[in-house]
């Protein structure tokens, strides 16, 4: 797979296309399941409480993944990702509904590009 977006052709100040990932409770089981995460925060209403979790939350490697996944989408090829950091600031709490909770991303070209180094995206 080839990236769509080359280095010298990313301007700082870049809007990326905002994505919204649903997550649901069978969300959850199922990233379990292929991750091996089997903690009880993520699946067991009670024992989330118990700890001070206002519910269930959504796997920390899983809202990772789908954030990365406006760069990864936007650039055409997920190679393209040399490096990724984040920094947990509120879990993603997922009720025990149909709805479950949405995931909102946007991302803007922070810096680099134009041949200097590779671009930063700031996630939101």
């Amino acid at each position: 797979m080839t990236a769509k977006i080359a280095y010298d052709e990313v301007e700082v100040g870049t809007e990326l296309p905002a994505q919204t990932f649903p997550v649901t409770r069978a969300t959850l089981v199922r990233y379990a399941g292929a991750s091996g995460d089997f903690n009880p925060i993520h699946w067991n209403e009670k024992f989330a409480v118990e700890v001070g979790l206002p519910d269930v939350i959504a796997h920390g490697m899983f809202t990772m993944a789908e954030a990365i996944r406006v760069v990864t989408d936007w650039a055409g090829d997920p190679a393209a990702v040399v490096e990724y950091g984040v920094r947990f600031t509120k879990p993603v709490v997922v009720p025990n509904d149909e709805v479950g909770a949405l995931i909102e991303v946007s991302a803007k070209v922070a810096a680099g590009g134009r041949g200097e180094r590779p671009p930063a995206f700031p996630l939101a």
